[in-house]
């Protein structure tokens, strides 16, 4: 069980075999990356720097997010797997998912991250 200072709620990893892969699926949006983390998603999948970022990263206006796939009416991370239900880069993957769902968009929205998460504990 993690909890942190400032948040109403504590999240239970062990409840993530539960799901499908709600943080990583859903509307479309940005998976913010830093230079240092696009440089340990790339050696992690063995490419140079300049292949990863052509094939997984998209540049909005100074920042960089990984691509995104679109999957019916939904929006799928371009890591995630659907069939393992789960992160192909996990070990690696942004702080933006490391810190999931401790954002400080939910601290304020807990219902929005309990429909979200079944690993949410009020």
């Amino acid at each position: 069980m993690v909890s942190q200072e400032g948040y109403k709620f504590s999240f239970d990893a062990s409840r993530c075999a539960t799901c499908e892969g709600n943080c990583c699926i859903g509307e479309s949006g940005y998976i913010w990356c830093t230079p240092r983390e696009i440089d340990a998603m790339a050696a992690y999948v063995k490419l140079s720097r300049q292949d990863f970022m052509d094939e997984y990263i998209l540049k909005v206006k100074y920042k960089r997010s990984l691509k995104e796939k679109q999957v019916g009416e939904s929006y799928h991370c371009i890591f995630f797997d659907k069939t393992k239900n789960g992160c192909q880069i996990y070990p690696v993957r942004p702080s933006q998912c490391r810190t999931f769902p401790f954002w400080n968009h939910f601290k304020e929205n807990i219902e929005e991250v309990v429909q979200e998460c079944p690993g949410i504990i009020i």
